[in-house]
């Protein structure tokens, strides 16, 4: 065991851990790379931090630490909450281990008295995120319930305000800014998954931070349960974020022997929230599972048909898609035995034989002579009361007290925690997925979990729940090479990295409207890439907020992600066929680039604007989106900044959807569009581009404009 600070360093991060006499060591810095410390000055980073004793304070001074307790003096919030039948309140850890393993470090603790072990583990991947995870381990003779094992990050002492998200179902991730004032700013989610009003980061920075500008740190917690996120500033100075699972009154017991592992915490900095972002995505890009191989174009059913699954419409749907450029058929709800609307025959997963009586073969053959991939619709957690399983076995729903929580969208949650109902499930999905050639699941999830005991023994199951549901995607993935996973949860609200790591994309709302998608899209994008992103093109009348939107907007809104339609293309006129076909043949054009390269936010002057790009790996090529959400204060507009770009690069400018001519209501042409449209593009370095900008166009309120930039010689 070391006595000594390490000094954790890779991808542009620093972490400095410094043993602490009192209990677990302290995070004495996280954030930009320190670069080549010696032991010396490790130690004058850690003797500097030290603080006073103070009038009116505890005579040793509390210190962050990786798992502060009341035990060496800390008053904020703890880090474990816990006991033996009201006794061994406050533990005392000694380190008993501190030492470096690849890409992080070890820390090893116990207290023999307490009966208790804990070991953390710290990581720093090699984009720069910073990854933590605590084991505590009951080591007495009897049980011990865990109330609370959380993680801490320190912030940088600038940190003044603090950016989050909320929202509900069709309005998820809609950021909201705070002061970060001394005491408690806490975001907690009870619903059995993160919900439609999470967050799906929780950042700290500079006051007035931006995507550009102001470092800032965020923090996420790779759970899809009950969890907790806060930002604290105590009186005597400490100032971090915090994570952990939230667990309810008895739901993990430690018998003798037996461990709890918290959910990983990962945290990522920049300048800016565009750096922040860049090293989520980095990150997620390098695991094994990532999808390599282009995301297909997707048609949806749902928005297209509903649960009106006529076989004749579905074949000419998808000999439509195919024409288009299409590569993925999905077949969404109203499939299986007795489902008609939506109040019956969750938990029947068997191939409705009166809707289907050859099976589901003619529809997935015919997609399949099409050249495109067959997606099908599933939502295994879930159950309707009526229901051949729910009669069958009414045991197998999360229950209290033996009476039904009440429903939401007429449906119940089966409790996977129970090995009958999780061998059922797995049974009757791995059946439908091995008798038919099924590429794709979409995964849904339409409620949140109230009252989640187990109908056996009346104990809280949310953390057994997520942990039966990670165990089942793992082995239908085991079983079935290739498969793909969607999650989806009333649209958005289960995104976090612990389904990530299980599943291929998620659905990232409900809410097709390109409005409210922009900002969507803009804040999931905070941790999630755009690949990972499902953005459709809706129809022309959004379903969900009643609003008519062009073509071209709704298309240019969905282009950077995996992309997709939610519309029923059957009927289009010959200028929408072209319109759409053009769309779908330009981000098929733009895939590698858009779901490999660096996504950016640029700053814009006016809150009516938006503008946001993907710059290509070896910043030869970007791809950017204008838009106008709301009518300007500028008219015409001023000019806007490209950021990302290679600032020693010569690229010329062009509109990448040249057909739609001039946009907007400007009445003269736009002088440097004109020059692209006669094929004299001008051409500006990334310098100049990031710092002079491009005269916006004069564009209508809602409306966009997708602008391609391609250095000389690529």
């Amino acid at each position: 065991m070391t006595s000594e600070p390490l000094h954790l360093s890779r991808g542009g991060t620093s972490v400095v851990l410094d043993p602490h006499p009192h209990g677990m060591p302290t995070i004495a810095y996280w954030g930009p790379a320190l670069g080549d410390v010696g032991l010396d000055e490790l130690r004058g980073i850690t003797a500097a931090h030290q603080p006073q004793r103070v009038s009116g304070g505890i005579d040793v001074p509390a210190l962050l630490t990786l798992l502060p307790l009341e035990s060496a003096g800390w008053q904020g919030t703890p880090g474990l909450v816990g006991d033996r039948a009201g006794a061994q309140l406050y533990p005392r850890f000694t380190v008993t281990s501190m030492e470096r393993e690849a890409g992080g470090a070890l820390v090893e603790a116990c207290d023999d008295d307490a009966g208790l072990a804990v070991r953390a583990r710290l990581g720093l991947t090699a984009s720069g995120l910073f990854t933590q995870a605590l084991e505590l381990t009951n080591t007495g003779d009897d049980d011990y319930e865990v109330r609370a094992l959380n993680l801490f990050f320190p912030l940088h002492h600038t940190a003044a305000e603090i950016l989050d998200t909320t929202g509900r179902h069709l309005r998820e991730r809609s950021p909201q800014r705070h002061d970060l004032t001394t005491g408690t700013y806490s975001r907690t989610s009870r619903r059995g998954r993160p919900g439609a009003d999470a967050t799906v980061l929780l950042a700290a920075g500079n006051r007035g931070f931006g995507f550009e500008h102001g470092l800032v740190q965020g923090i996420h917690l790779a759970w899809s349960g009950n969890q907790q996120v806060l930002a604290e500033k105590t009186p005597a100075g400490a100032v971090f974020l915090s994570a952990g699972e939230v667990l309810s009154p008895r739901e993990v017991v430690l018998a003798p022997g037996e461990s709890y592992s918290t959910p990983p915490a990962v945290g990522s900095w920049g300048h800016g929230l565009n750096e922040l972002s860049g090293r989520f995505h980095r990150d997620l890009r390098a695991r094994d599972s990532h999808p390599q191989r282009p995301r297909p174009v997707t048609l949806n059913t749902w928005e297209a048909v509903y649960f009106a699954l006529d076989l004749p419409r579905l074949l000419a749907l998808a000999d439509r898609a195919a024409s288009l450029g299409v590569e993925r058929f999905v077949l969404d709800d109203g499939w299986f035995r007795g489902r008609r609307d939506d109040t019956s025959s969750l938990g029947d997963w068997y191939v409705d034989e009166t809707v289907w009586p050859d099976g589901l073969a003619p529809i997935i053959d015919h997609v399949r002579d099409l050249g495109m991939e067959f997606g099908l619709w599933f939502e295994p957690e879930m159950v309707n009361a009526d229901s051949d399983l729910a009669r069958a076995h009414p045991d197998w729903i999360l229950q209290a007290e033996g009476r039904l929580p009440l429903p939401g969208r007429q449906q119940q949650v089966l409790n996977l925690g129970n090995p009958d109902a999780y061998a059922y499930i797995l049974e009757r999905l791995d059946d439908i997925l091995t008798t038919n050639d099924i590429a794709y699941v979409k995964w849904d999830h339409n409620r949140d979990l109230l009252e989640a005991a187990d109908a056996r023994t009346g104990r809280a199951a949310v953390h057994r729940h997520v942990e039966a549901l990670y165990r089942l995607l793992d082995e239908l993935r085991r079983r079935h090479p290739g498969l793909e996973i969607e999650s989806c949860a009333s649209g958005g609200a289960r995104v976090d990295l612990g389904i990530l790591a299980r599943t291929d994309r998620i659905w990232t709302s409900d809410c097709i409207d390109p409005i409210e998608r922009l900002v969507n899209q803009k804040y999931t994008g905070l941790v999630v890439p755009p690949e990972l992103l499902g953005m459709h093109i809706g129809g022309p009348v959004s379903h969900s907020t009643g609003r008519a939107h062009t073509l071209p907007f709704r298309a240019a809104t969905a282009i950077f992600g995996h992309f997709g339609i939610e519309w029923d293309i059957s009927d289009l006129t010959e200028a929408e066929y072209g319109v759409l076909g053009r769309y779908v043949a330009l981000h098929r054009s733009w895939r590698d680039d858009l779901h490999r390269g660096r996504v950016v936010h640029a700053e814009c002057p006016d809150p009516a604007m938006d503008l946001r790009g993907i710059v290509s790996e070896d910043r030869r090529r970007a791809l950017f989106g204008y838009s106008l959400t709301a009518s300007s204060a500028s008219y015409p507009p001023g000019p806007v900044t490209f950021p990302g770009l290679d600032p020693d690069a010569l690229y010329e400018v062009r509109p990448a959807v040249p057909e739609e001519g001039h946009p907007g209501n400007g009445q003269s042409p736009l002088a440097w569009l004109q020059r692209a449209l006669d094929g004299d593009p001008v051409r500006l370095s990334g310098r100049a581009l990031a710092q002079a900008g491009l005269q916006a166009p004069v564009l209508l309120p809602e409306q966009s404009m997708l602008i391609e930039f391609r250095a000389v010689g690529a």
